[in-house]
């Protein structure tokens, strides 16, 4: 699946808070394009007003201020791709007013009235015609593709990237948590709303994975992978 080509320069990955006992990482990421662009894939969670009580995340600094350290204004941010609306992937959405937003059909129109995403709606559900939506697996730009996962939520995205020189870079988000869950006998917590969807996903991914062009799979909540790779500011070229 990784394209040929690619427009992309480089990846960051940022961490946004930890959930305890298992210091379990909450994360986003930032891809820049050849040509300058700046793409963001995922806003993290919310500051801690919006935080419900029994949530005990662990706040660090929020991709606000982790931009900032690229020298990346809210303002310089042109695509915010929205993998799925949990609060921890959408809390700083209207914080972008120069952002498209790109979304699964699916997805924005079955969080119209699911309360799971009730708790950032003010915050992910902006105007209409900022969103660009897509239909199943959807190449944004050469060498970016959307890989629709529908399981965890509906019409929830992973992302496959081909960087110049690292390769193929897979993220999964919520699709796949973890290493551990990357197989068809994983376990499917009660968080995903399609078991069946999920394991169809799973071996979805896996497939993409099995192919020479990807180099590099990073789950979405895995803290023993997470303390492996790069961070901001260090990066994956």
């Amino acid at each position: 699946m990784p394209t040929q080509a690619t427009s992309l320069a480089r990846l960051y990955l940022m961490q946004v808070a930890s959930v305890p006992p298992m210091n379990i990482p909450a994360v986003c990421y930032l891809v820049q394009t050849a040509g300058g662009s700046s793409i963001l894939i995922d806003t993290g969670l919310p500051g801690p007003e919006l935080l419900p009580d029994d949530l005990t995340a662990e706040l660090s600094e929020d991709v606000l201020t982790q931009i900032a350290k690229l020298d990346l204004k809210p303002e310089d941010i042109t695509t915010v791709v929205c993998t799925h609306f949990d609060m921890d992937h959408s809390g700083h959405h209207d914080a972008f007013p120069n952002a498209q937003f790109v979304v699964q059909r699916s997805h924005y129109d079955d969080a119209q009235n699911n309360p799971r995403f009730e708790a950032t709606r003010a915050i992910w559900n902006q105007d209409p015609d900022r969103f660009i939506f897509v239909e199943g697996d959807h190449e944004l730009v050469p060498g970016f593709t959307l890989v629709e996962t529908t399981g965890h939520t509906v019409g929830h995205q992973s992302v496959l990237l081909t960087l110049p020189q690292t390769g193929g870079v897979l993220l999964t988000i919520d699709a796949v948590d973890s290493e551990a869950n990357f197989s068809m006998d994983r376990d499917v917590s009660p968080m995903n709303e399609d078991e069946e969807a999920v394991r169809a996903s799973t071996a979805k991914l896996l497939d993409i994975a099995s192919q020479d062009e990807v180099a590099l799979v990073i789950f979405g909540h895995d803290p023993q992978q997470w303390e492996s790779l790069k961070k901001l500011p260090d990066y994956y070229a």
